[in-house]
C-alpha cells in the first residue's frame, strides 16, 4: 500500500485541525462572539497595526473576528455534517429499496432520481426558503437534501453488483432475510464507496450552505456561520477587507482539504481504480 503524499498530509492536518478548532476553539477566543466594542469598530489585525486585544480585527460593530470564526465554523460544519447524513442515510435507503423491488417500484424511484439530478439545486433550495420561510429545521433537511440522489443511484449500482455475487447468494440460499442480507452482509461491503461518496458531498454542502447565508437565505442571527459573516464584509471590502477575507479563506481551505482528502480515499477504496493502476 503507498504511503499518503504531502498534499494529503497537509489536507489532513488542515480538516483535523478545523474541527479541533469547532469543537474547542471556544476556550481560547479572547472574547465571546457577541461582545460588541464600538469604540473598537473596523479594527484591523493586529499585525497591520490594530489593537492587540484582536488578533483578526474587529467587524463593524466591533465584535471580534477569531470568535466569529470560530462561531461560524462550528455553525458551518456542523450544519453540513447534519446534511451529508441526511442525505446519505436517505439516499442509501431509496437505492436499496430499488434495487431489492427492481419492477415498477425502481422505474419510480429512478424516475424521481433523474427528476432531482436533473434540476439546478440552488434554484430548489430558493424556491423552498421563499414559500416557507426559514428555520433551522428547514434549513438542515433542505442541505440533506442536496445529493441524495447521488447515494441512491450509487447504493442501487453496488447492491445489484453485490447481489449477484456467489457469498449474497449462498445467504439467500440460507434463508436470511432482506434485512439480514442487505445490513448485515451487503452493506459492509459496499460501506466504502458510500463514505468516498461522503467525503465528496460534505464540501459541496459547505459550499452550498455559505452561498445561501451569504445571500441571505441560510443562517440567521443571532447564529453565525462563514458564509454569514463574508456577506456580512461584502459592503467594506476596500475599507475593512479582513471581514470577508478571513471566513473566505477559512472556507477555501476546509473545502479544498476536504476534496483532496476524498480524492485520496477513494484511489485507495475503489476497486476499479486499483485493478487500472496495477
Amino acid at each position: 500500500m503507498s504511503r499518503p503524499n504531502v498534499i494529503t498530509l497537509l489536507a489532513g492536518g488542515i480538516v483535523a485541525a478545523a474541527v479541533g478548532v469547532a469543537l474547542v476553539g471556544n476556550v481560547f477566543t479572547p472574547h465571546a462572539v457577541t461582545d460588541q466594542a464600538l469604540l473598537a469598530r473596523l479594527q484591523p489585525p493586529a499585525f497591520l497595526g490594530g489593537n492587540p486585544d484582536f488578533p483578526l480585527g474587529t467587524d463593524r460593530i466591533g465584535r471580534d473576528m477569531v470568535a466569529r470564526l470560530v462561531a461560524g465554523l462550528q455553525m458551518s460544519l456542523s450544519v453540513a455534517l447534519a446534511g451529508t447524513l441526511i442525505g446519505a442515510v436517505f439516499g442509501t435507503f431509496v437505492g436499496f429499496i430499488a434495487a431489492h423491488f427492481r419492477g415498477l417500484v425502481e422505474e419510480v424511484l429512478m424516475m424521481v432520481v433523474d427528476f432531482q439530478a436533473s434540476l439546478p439545486f440552488i434554484l430548489i433550495a430558493l424556491t423552498l426558503l421563499a414559500f416557507f420561510g426559514n428555520s433551522m429545521v428547514l434549513f438542515v433537511i433542505l442541505m440533506g437534501m442536496f445529493g441524495w440522489e447521488t447515494y441512491a443511484r450509487l447504493a442501487r449500482g453496488v447492491v445489484l453488483s453485490a447481489r449477484s455475487q456467489p457469498y449474497a447468494r449462498a445467504v439467500e440460499a440460507l434463508g436470511a432475510g432482506p434485512g439480514r442480507l442487505y445490513f448485515r452482509h451487503i452493506l459492509p461491503n459496499v460501506a466504502s464507496a458510500l463514505i468516498v461518496q461522503v467525503t465528496l458531498t460534505f464540501p459541496q454542502i459547505i459550499l452550498l450552505e455559505t452561498s445561501l447565508s451569504f445571500l441571505g437565505l441560510g443562517i440567521q442571527p443571532p447564529n453565525t456561520s462563514l458564509g454569514q459573516i463574508l456577506g456580512d464584509g461584502r459592503d467594506y471590502l476596500s475599507t475593512a477587507w479582513w471581514i470577508s477575507v478571513w471566513p473566505g479563506v477559512v472556507i477555501f481551505l476546509v473545502t479544498l482539504s476536504m476534496s483532496l482528502l476524498g480524492d485520496a480515499l477513494r484511489d485507495r477504496l475503489d476497486p476499479m481504480l486499483k485493478t487500472r493502476t496495477t
